[in-house]
């Protein structure tokens, strides 16, 4: 391990944690999907941590007592060359025990460092579930669950300090016996002693080792082709075209979406819906490439995003999702991040957003500070935080992910009146659960098991008594109504 880090350098070792952050950043997806997150908190702190600490502390022990040991044998051979005949003996010693120690410690750090990321994921869905779990009364099967962790992570653990044990009395004791005999040997040599291996960095090549890993996570595409941009006004009308689309979050896994094929006009309003697990959500996974196509073209103003970096898509397109996310710090770094408008822009996005009132009745107006994850703003407030987002970057294609399904009636019929009036000239996709939301669109998509099943107006669809969405329609009116659906 000292050997590693100094051949290649401290600064080598950050830089390849720089790198795998970058990897980790530009990862897809379905990286994210299928990787816990406590794994990957688990390599980005506790690893890094290791890294910025441990191996300096351990470089700086292994260094001094290299250069002491080098410093003893040195002066003993000075004075009796004999002492040279133990120093074979002891490095086929200290070889032997720790090809011995290693061969099971490498294996109980590396399950150590498995077992921890459970009790992490569990702790962060824990806390980011607090209210559902002690609505549903679950808390005791949580604490049962983040105990048996915690003993699945305290079994290795135990162990590896165990094996850690066992090599520091095994150096210890040959130590000792070589001190033995150099005081039999050299009754007026001074003291001296060995220090055992710095077992403990073993932790630090397995943190090296991980990190390396995910440096080499494959990632995304280019936010940028040079040799492919888009005109700087595109989209002008907003048209997305569907080309015999087919996705799969995996090569492995089988195909979401099945040849959907469907054309969007531009400045149209397009619902989409469908049953839990049609499609949906993946479509507009599909739209901003968080998904590669497996199969087919999206072809947005007659440009085949696939062909385009992934910020030139991004960047023009405007999306609110159900739960939206705002970043700790203030209303106007919200809404305008890049600082690209002036007040003047803000406060009339704000005003259209119905959230002006709100924010001047605060004391430091658009300076309003935000908590992370805006949780001194209510639900309705952050999704009208969106949508001013939306209004100030004025794309011409917006797309609402089920953005009303967390908030109250009221607040779902006032952000799609802000949307039929501020946005009659966009090309608006909206996925909801309340069919109400989608009812007044110019045309209704509804996925079924992956495919187009209707593609039509909502009044034609709902003249058709066979059709899909008119049994949507009567399933959420009868819930609505509080009738059972037999």
């Amino acid at each position: 391990m000292y050997v590693l880090v100094a051949t290649f350098g401290l600064e080598a070792v950050q830089k390849l944690f720089v790198k795998m952050l970058r990897s980790v950043f530009r990862a897809p997806m379905s990286f994210f999907d299928s990787t816990p997150a406590g794994h990957i908190l688990n390599h980005v702190s506790i690893d890094q941590s290791v890294v910025d600490l441990d191996i300096p502390f351990r470089l700086g022990g292994f260094a001094s007592t290299t250069i002491l040991l080098l410093g003893i044998v040195g002066v003993m051979t000075k004075v009796t060359w004999q002492v040279l005949l133990l120093v074979i003996p002891m490095a086929i010693a200290c070889l032997w025990m720790q090809k011995y120690y290693m061969a099971s410690s490498r294996e109980l750090v590396c399950i150590v460092s498995i077992q921890k990321s459970p009790v992490i994921h569990l702790f962060g869905e824990s806390i980011a579930g607090a209210t559902t779990i002690r609505g549903f009364g679950q808390e005791k099967r949580f604490m049962k669950r983040n105990l048996y962790l915690l003993d699945c992570f305290g079994c290795p653990f135990f162990y590896s300090l165990a094996a850690i044990e066992w090599l520091c009395l095994h150096m210890e004791l040959l130590s000792t016996f070589v001190f033995a005999f150099c005081m039999i040997l050299l009754v007026s040599f001074p003291h001296g002693s060995i220090d055992p291996m710095a077992a403990g960095s073993l932790q630090a090549w397995q943190a090296l080792l991980k990190i390396h890993q995910y440096s080499q996570i494959p990632g995304e595409a280019p936010p940028i082709i040079e040799n492919s941009h888009p005109p700087s006004s595109w989209p002008e009308n907003g048209t997305i075209e569907l080309i015999d689309l087919k996705v799969r979050y995996k090569e492995s896994l089988p195909v979401v979406l099945h040849s959907v094929t469907s054309k969007f006009p531009g400045g149209n309003k397009i619902g989409i819906v469908g049953r839990t697990g049609s499609g949906k959500s993946t479509l507009i996974q599909a739209l901003f490439r968080l998904i590669e196509p497996a199969g087919g073209k999206i072809i947005i103003d007659n440009i085949d995003i696939s062909t385009i970096g992934l910020h030139d898509i991004r960047s023009r397109l405007c999306i609110i999702p159900q739960d939206p996310t705002l970043f700790e710090g203030t209303i106007r770094g919200n809404l305008d991040p890049l600082e690209e408008h002036s007040d003047q822009e803000i406060w009339q996005a704000l005003d259209k957003s119905q959230l002006g009132d709100v924010i001047r009745q605060k004391e430091q107006k658009l300076d309003a500070p935000v908590l992370e994850n805006g949780d001194n703003w209510s639900v309705g407030q952050r999704q009208l935080v969106s949508l001013g987002q939306a209004l100030l970057k004025q794309a011409r294609i917006l797309v609402l992910d089920e953005a009303t399904a967390s908030v109250d009636t009221a607040t779902d019929n006032l952000i799609q009146k802000i949307i039929r009036t501020e946005f009659q000239n966009c090309t608006v996709c909206t996925i909801a659960h309340r069919i109400p939301t989608v009812i007044d669109s110019d045309l209704v998509l509804v996925l079924s098991d992956g495919r187009v099943a209707e593609f039509d107006t909502p009044a034609r669809l709902l003249e058709d008594n066979s059709s899909m969405f008119l049994k949507l329609v009567t399933e959420y009116s009868s819930r609505s109504s509080g009738i059972p659906d037999f």
